[in-house]
Formats: structure tokens, C-alpha cells, sequence
């Protein structure tokens, strides 16, 4: 995680939240925006793949015949990677579409777990390394979607004392355009 998500994670972010300056309740905010952005990406990028190992395994599973044709999952791959297709949890839309922030520590994770062409040698790999590799990309998974709780929590908290401040006329929308 970068220093400024550490930053940002640290609870002095939102102690005595309702003293602290509007401007740095609102910077606070917009920071964990985009590292919860950069987030929301990375774990996009890990669960394609996962996706891919998931169905695989099932398969497999499925006592389908082995190996499994290369172009057929290409084939697939439109229903495979479709929106809806993941579990619920908190949907939130992006307020950026690029993230400028993305963890370089898990980036890098994931390439290192999916470099060599793994992920086009899913169809023919062994049993225990499919197993293995959905394992590493479920637990990388886990870990992006636990970070970006965390930032969900802070950004709620953030939104719900501005809002507070405009309620009780604190704060004015007049003030955003100083």
C-alpha cells in the first residue's frame, strides 16, 4: 500500500472529525476516493482471472474430458468476464473511471502470480497447481476487497460529517466555489 493509503488509514483521519477545517475533511475525503478507485481496479484486474481458474476447476469438476480446448474458453470468456457474474457486496460507482492510484504492492503480486502465461496454461495445468493458483488470486482478492472496506468506511465517515456540516448550516454550498 502506498504511504498516503497508510496515511489515510491512520485514525487520527477521523478523530475529532467534526473539529476538524472543512478543507481537510473534503481532501480527506477525495484522497480516499481515489486510493479506493485504484482499489476498485486492482480487484477487477484479479477477479478476471480468477474467474477464468474458477470455471476451469469446475470443469474439471464436472467430469468434463481433459484438456480442455484453449479456444473454447476464449469463447467464453464474454459470458465468463460479463458484469453480474461476481458475488453482491457494497456497489458503488466510481466518481473517476482512471484510477491514478493503484496498491503497487499487490499490482505487482498479481503479476508475479499470473507471469510465464499461467493464465493460457490454465487448461492444461495440473490439478494441483489450478487449485493452487485460485487459491493465491482468491486470497489476493480478499485482501483488495478488505482495503477497500476499510476506505468505504472512511469515505462514509468522511461524507456523513460534511453532510452534518451543510445540514446544520455550517457548511453552505456557496463555500465550495471560493
Amino acid at each position: 500500500m502506498t504511504p498516503d493509503a497508510e496515511d489515510l488509514l491512520a485514525p487520527d483521519v477521523l478523530a475529532d472529525l467534526e473539529h476538524q477545517p472543512i478543507e481537510r475533511v473534503r481532501a480527506s475525503r477525495a484522497a480516499c476516493i481515489e486510493v479506493e478507485t485504484g482499489l476498485s481496479y486492482l480487484r477487477r484486474m484479479v477477479q478476471g482471472p480468477l474467474d477464468i481458474v474458477s470455471r476451469e476447476r469446475a470443469r474439471r469438476e464436472a467430469g468434463q474430458p481433459e484438456p480442455a480446448d484453449l479456444s473454447t474458453l476464449v469463447q467464453e470468456l464474454p459470458d465468463l468476464l460479463a458484469d453480474g457474474t461476481r458475488a453482491e457486496g457494497v456497489g458503488r460507482l466510481p466518481q473517476t473511471l482512471e484510477p491514478t492510484i493503484v496498491d503497487p504492492q499487490l499490482a505487482a503480486e498479481l503479476d508475479a502470480l499470473l507471469s510465464d502465461g499461467r493464465l493460457a496454461a490454465v487448461t492444461s495445468m495440473p490439478d494441483d497447481q489450478l487449485r493452487a493458483l485460485e487459491g493465491a488470486l482468491a486470497d489476493i482478492e480478499r485482501r483488495v476487497s478488505n482495503r477497500r472496506r476499510a476506505f468505504h468506511e472512511r469515505i462514509d465517515a468522511l461524507q456523513a460529517e460534511l453532510t452534518r456540516r451543510y445540514r446544520t448550516g455550517e457548511a453552505s454550498v456557496e463555500s465550495l466555489l471560493e
